[in-house]
């Protein structure tokens, strides 16, 4: 790595080359108080261990061939740059999504290290660490930069959003306050719909159409997320917050006690090894499905009102399996 000073040198000729005046090799070494000898080598290291696009001819001197090129100005450790292309596997779960620029910006990052130990750190999170998603996430890389910029500068949307749960379609105005990422590959834009006139989630995915509209917005100062996502069992919105109880078996509990299901749950263990899981959250279409993951190993006992609808399920599901037919 350079010493300060020759880090303050390349800071000042990038600087330099970035302005529209005509630069000599004798010219950057006058204005950077050093020989041309010295400078010769500056730029040679430049664009030997940083890929410089630096390029001389008579009419322009030294300059970029491509502007957008930036100085490395950050240190990594072995580890940092660990956790990042780690974080780059993680990301095969997005359908491809920031998986170039994540790429260019890691192979830039690795060629500040050793060959060796680029190598070593390569192999490890690309062969001997493997993440599998599940289902992959399917995103339009178009719709994505719009939510993603609305959300960032606070500008309304214009949504064509596609409702799996009643198959249609529905145009709308939206304010984005934020985007809400659930086990990974689930993304979900937060914030208030103009049409329904109060606060809605939409997943990122069925958005089938997104624009960008000048009109800006400001988040309504009532609107506190972590409020707002702590009242949520996982990410079923709307309706009251109920009292939830329910009973794990002996051979059910010990999964259930390894993971942290809601901010508000308490766990209740008994001398059999069953346990009593509580907490308070809306959602219960959400909880029943959650529930009946578990088959038999679980009971609801509260509210009345999930304890029918499981009852309901369990029932119209043993029908269908003695006739073969939907209902």
């Amino acid at each position: 790595m350079p010493q300060s000073r020759q880090l303050e040198r390349f800071l000042r000729i990038d600087e330099l080359l970035r302005q529209e005046s005509r630069y000599t090799q004798e010219d950057l070494a006058r204005a950077c108080e050093v020989s041309q000898r010295q400078m010769r080598e500056d730029l040679n290291f430049l664009r030997d261990r940083y890929d410089a696009p630096l390029n001389y001819n008579r009419k322009q001197g030294w300059h970029y061939t491509d502007p957008t090129w930036r100085l490395p100005s950050i240190s990594l450790s072995q580890g940092e740059l660990l956790a990042l292309m780690t974080a780059s596997q993680m990301l095969s779960g997005y359908g491809g999504l920031y998986e170039a620029e994540v790429r260019s910006a890691l192979e830039q990052l690795a060629k500040r290290l050793p060959d060796q130990s680029r190598i070593d750190l390569q192999q490890l999170a690309h062969e001997r660490m493997i993440f599998a998603p599940g289902a992959s996430l399917s995103l339009d890389p178009q719709i994505w930069r719009t939510v993603v910029e609305a959300t960032q500068t606070r500008r309304r949307l214009w949504l064509r959003y596609f409702a799996a749960s009643r198959r249609k379609e529905s145009e709308r105005e939206f304010d984005p306050y934020l985007i809400h990422v659930f086990r990974a590959t689930n993304l979900y834009l937060i914030g208030y719909c103009h049409l329904r006139q109060d606060i809605r989630w939409f997943r990122v995915d069925r958005i089938r159409e997104a624009r960008l509209l000048d009109i800006p917005f400001e988040v309504n100062p009532e609107f506190d997320a972590k409020t707002h996502l702590e009242k949520l069992f996982q990410v079923e919105v709307g309706g009251e917050p109920h009292l939830i109880e329910i009973e794990f078996d002996p051979q059910t509990a010990p999964f259930v006690k390894e993971r942290q299901w809601h901010s508000s749950q308490e766990v209740e263990c008994h001398r059999d090894g069953s346990m009593t899981l509580r907490f308070t959250a809306t959602g219960l279409n959400e909880i029943k499905r959650w529930l009946l993951g578990y088959g038999k190993g679980a009971i609801a006992r509260h509210p009345p009102e999930l304890v029918e609808m499981l009852q309901n399920e369990t029932e119209t599901m043993a029908r269908q399996y003695e006739t073969g037919e939907f209902e």
